[in-house]
């Protein structure tokens, strides 16, 4: 009797190996899976401080036209617009980021 339950494989020590291998394999999903939650949230910051820290200002000249007897024959204005830092801008305060820099003044 002894005999047969040293040489019989069937059972509970197959049982623990694969408790013992699931164990493994489920702290190293965790841990993996950390490790991918953590970079998926790396670069969306990155993505959320390149659209932040985007300048939409602009500026463009208008111009004039005259016709041979020097009378306005067409023309347009100029326009401007000046990108002024505010919230939206490299918002510091719900993710880790670096203050924002002034932003140019005028033409490109």
């Amino acid at each position: 009797m002894i005999r047969q339950l040293l040489n019989d494989e069937a059972g509970f020590i197959v049982s623990a190996e694969l408790v013992l291998v699931a164990t493994i394999l489920v702290l190293g999903l965790i841990v993996g899976l950390s490790q991918v939650h953590y970079a998926v949230v790396e670069e969306m910051n990155d993505v959320a401080k390149a659209i932040g820290s985007l300048n939409q200002s602009y500026y463009y000249t208008g111009f004039t036209a005259e016709k041979a007897s020097g009378a306005l024959k067409s023309g347009t204005y100029g326009s401007t617009f000046h990108d002024a830092i505010d919230e939206g801008d490299a918002n510091c305060a719900a993710i880790a980021c670096d203050p924002p820099v002034a932003e140019c003044s005028g033409p490109f």
